[in-house]
């Protein structure tokens, strides 16, 4: 035990030890230096007849054994010497200390055998014998002040922030499977991820060059392709994704029982032409308002965190009107989005005439045709303005020639029609772009999430590029067999474009969380989201006379939002989801994972480039755009002649042709009198819905 008795008592043995260590040096000294100790006249009779009888004991017999009881007696009381810890001493000090030491005191030995004069002999023994053993004595006591707890050697953590993770390899008909390499406690393993339930929704997060394409979403398009699902993949850089995905159908098309068709909507390089309004998927007027709204915001990306203002829902509701119009006029014959546009653009007197003939949209149109009648133009103008300048960017041939065909229909995961769409984006034209394939998504979201369909992958890359409400796919579809991938950069940027609401939402309801490099706020939530381990931890305190080292466990971050922050390429952190039937116990991850880039090189050489579906004109695609012109002005025209009986068809032609504009007999407000629905004359019956 350390009392202060014990310690004293240490001490005195400890110098009493020493002190006999030095005692046999020196009468070793004296008794095999004696000739030159008489020539120095530095003998006497009592010392002799004392020093005779001491050096017949064994120690004395020799000089080597004399210096080696004294050279033991040293080391002895070094072991007890406990000397004040200082950092600052190195160990290369005290080992030349010790060697040379050693040294010295070794091999004077061999002066005693030098042919030269008692004294000299002395002096060279006795001076290099006691240099030695000073330097011994020094580097030993250096030795008990060393602090030899080096607590600085995983500077970054590194090796306490490791832990277990999944090595097996868990299949089945639906998984994604990566191989990855990982650390745990210095050493490096062999493990897998293993998405064993994509239903659940993966959200797949990293900031630009963290590897998603590379590192995951090829991955999901090659496993799923080959394992037979239907898929949509949303391509933002045209057309590395599309180009992948066709080859990789290519390679896989013979684990189809029904061999899927591709497509590929474009508007750039057109391929093939989609109709997002097909009136046989617009079975009631929700849907023409869920269209509605996704090509509004699209438009308008900032009017996504302004739903509920009056001008944003009076523009949604008079979209909506048009769409279900144009869905309910024969049968759907003009039901798509450039006959839709072309009609926002006809004059007002026109368009209220021939909407409000439409009982189901009455009630839409009712704030509009109020506003006319009561002549406020600011606020109609700020109703429909903003709709129809918003809707005018699409005008364009090529998106009208796109929107207006019908190659295929949008229920990709029809067993017996399977497919394989994308939908290329140009990042230059992204506002314009975006808010049509937003339109495109929406209504396959509605489409495959369904019973008895095929199972369905869905690749978002760059998901917040598109205005689409993936929430109820994720909650409601897992049951339909449709798995979710949503790529993004990192949570703020979609609370950016969606709000924080939506953002948490999303990030929250993703079953399977994959992330790449990414900071802030991301690299915080997803580093509480991973949760602690128990971490060692050392701790050393030095004072004048001890030294402590305590070592103990605690919870500590998993996952650190500073080592998130700095994730190189190909290095993912993230949690997977278990099924009840096939459990998970390491479900977190923290790992590179392995692709083969000369393998994938080589492939990537021998793509095919997509295949050139139809070689259109100039003059195909403007032709398409008159007609679409054509189609409305003989809607309009058609349809008033039917409302206003007292005009001819000689008139209604004209109407066509002058489309409203007065004629030289006629004033404006004429015009207005005979097309305005407060003066034309209707039958009895329709009086009542008509009377404004």
């Amino acid at each position: 035990m350390q009392t202060g008795e014990n310690i004293q008592a240490l001490r005195k043995i400890a110098d009493f030890t020493r002190l006999l260590s030095l005692v046999i040096l020196a009468i070793h000294f004296y008794i095999f230096c004696y000739a030159a100790f008489q020539g120095w006249q530095l003998t006497a009779e009592l010392t002799d007849n004392i020093l005779e009888k001491i050096s017949a004991m064994a120690v004395f017999r020799t000089e080597l054994l004399s210096k080696s009881a004294a050279l033991l007696l040293l080391i002895v009381s070094l072991i007890a010497a406990k000397g004040k810890k200082d950092e600052k001493i190195r160990k290369q000090t005290i080992i030349t200390y010790l060697i040379t030491g050693s040294l010295l005191y070794s091999i004077s030995h061999f002066f005693l055998g030098l042919n030269t004069t008692p004294e000299t002999i002395a002096l060279l023994y006795i001076g290099s014998t006691s240099f030695g053993y000073l330097l011994m004595l020094a580097g030993g006591n250096l030795l008990s002040r060393l602090l030899q707890v080096n607590l600085s050697g995983d500077t970054f953590n590194k090796d306490n922030e490791t832990f277990p993770q999944e090595e097996r390899l868990l299949e089945n008909e639906y998984s994604i499977n990566l191989p990855t390499k990982y650390h745990l406690k210095g050493n490096v393993r062999n493990g897998w991820i293993n998405i064993i339930n994509p239903f659940r929704s993966t959200l797949l997060s990293g900031s630009a060059g963290a590897g998603k394409t590379y590192f995951y979403i090829r991955h999901v398009i090659d496993q799923h392709l080959k394992k037979g699902f239907s898929m949509l993949v949303y391509d933002f850089k045209y057309s590395d994704l599309s180009t992948m995905t066709y080859n990789k159908l290519l390679k896989y098309a013979k684990n189809y029982k029904i061999k899927p068709s591709f497509y590929v909507i474009n508007f750039d390089d057109l391929m093939h032409r989609c109709n997002p309004l097909e009136p046989q998927g617009m079975t009631d007027i929700t849907d023409a308002t869920e269209s509605a709204r996704t090509i509004m915001l699209g438009l308008n990306r900032e009017w996504l965190k302004k739903q509920g203002d009056f001008f944003v829902e009076s523009a949604i509701s008079f979209l909506t009107a048009l769409i279900w119009y144009l869905r309910k006029y024969q049968d759907g014959k003009y039901c798509t989005l450039p006959h839709t546009i072309e009609l926002m653009m006809t004059d007002y007197k026109r368009l209220f005439t021939v909407l409000n003939d439409e009982q189901e949209i009455q009630a839409l149109l009712n704030p509009f045709i109020s506003a006319w009648e009561k002549e406020e133009w600011g606020q109609l103008e700020g109703q429909i303005g903003s709709a129809k300048i918003s809707m005018a960017r699409l005008v364009s041939p090529k998106l009208y020639y796109v929107l207006s065909g019908n190659d295929f229909t949008l229920d990709i995961n029809n067993p017996d029609a399977p497919k394989i769409v994308c939908l290329g984006n140009n990042p230059q034209k992204l506002q314009t772009y975006g808010a049509v394939l937003s339109l495109y998504v929406n209504r396959i979201l509605k489409l495959v999430n369904q019973k008895d369909k095929l199972k369905c992958s869905l690749i978002f890359d760059e998901y917040p590029t598109l205005v689409a409400d993936l929430v109820p796919t994720i909650t409601t579809a897992r049951s339909n067999l449709v798995s979710c991938t949503i790529g993004i950069q990192s949570i703020e940027q979609v609370k950016k474009e969606y709000g924080a609401e939506q953002a948490n939402i999303i990030a929250g309801i993703s079953g399977n969380i994959i992330s790449g490099q990414v900071t802030g706020d991301s690299a915080k939530k997803l580093s509480e989201t991973f949760g602690k381990i128990v971490q060692d931890r050392q701790s050393l305190s030095i004072n004048s006379s001890d030294t402590s080292l305590s070592k103990s466990t605690q919870l500590d971050s998993a996952i650190p939002a500073s080592k998130i922050a700095s994730l190189s390429s190909g290095q993912f952190v993230g949690m997977v989801a278990d099924n009840p039937d096939q459990k998970i116990e390491l479900k977190m991850f923290h790992a590179e994972i392995i692709n083969d880039h000369a393998a994938i090189k080589a492939e990537e050489d021998l793509y095919k480039p997509l295949p050139k579906i139809r070689a259109v004109t100039d003059e195909e695609i403007q032709e398409n755009y008159r007609k679409i012109k054509a189609d409305i002005q003989d809607l309009i025209a058609g349809e008033l002649a039917k409302i206003l009986p007292a005009v001819t068809e000689q008139e209604a032609k004209k109407e066509k042709e002058n489309q409203g504009q007065p004629t030289a007999n006629e004033s404006p407000r004429q015009v207005e009198k005979k097309v305005s629905p407060k003066h034309r004359k209707t039958p009895k019956r329709e009086k009542k819905s008509l009377s404004l």
